[in-house]
């Protein structure tokens, strides 16, 4: 058995933040909840996927922006077209890739940065381990 890996993480702006990974990424919507036992949250991903990632928001907690440019989501998309399609989508929703914290991942790739300051990397390469 291959377990699913369920990446979470709590916001301050969970609109945003879902638009980000939805219409710029391009993850879909798996599910979400409202105000189960204090909290709201959408999990996004792909059906397939062995991996999905929940936003959570609490009202009246305050969670802040990524504590260092270097928390990364790093997206393996080794055929070029596919890789194109991703970034230009990322770009027509209105978000321009950075430089990232890393020179490494600028090498084969580009990174954007989410409403709270984490970072995606979109590579154009393989994951061969």
């Amino acid at each position: 058995m291959v377990p699913k890996l369920r990446v979470a993480r709590p916001t301050d702006q969970l609109a945003a933040v879902v638009r980000f990974y939805r219409d710029g990424l391009g993850l879909q919507e798996l599910g979400s909840f409202a105000g189960h036992e204090g909290f709201d949250g959408v999990m996004l991903g792909h059906l397939q996927a062995p991996y999905h990632l929940e936003f959570t928001s609490q009202p009246g907690h305050f969670v802040g922006r990524a504590p260092t440019a270097d928390h990364l989501l790093v997206f393996y998309l080794p055929d070029r077209l596919e890789w194109q399609l991703a970034v230009d989508r990322l770009q027509a929703q209105g978000y321009p890739s950075v430089p990232a914290a890393n020179p490494y991942w600028d090498k084969l790739g580009l990174t954007f940065e989410d409403p709270d300051g984490y970072r995606v990397v979109l590579q154009q390469a393989a994951w061969n381990y």
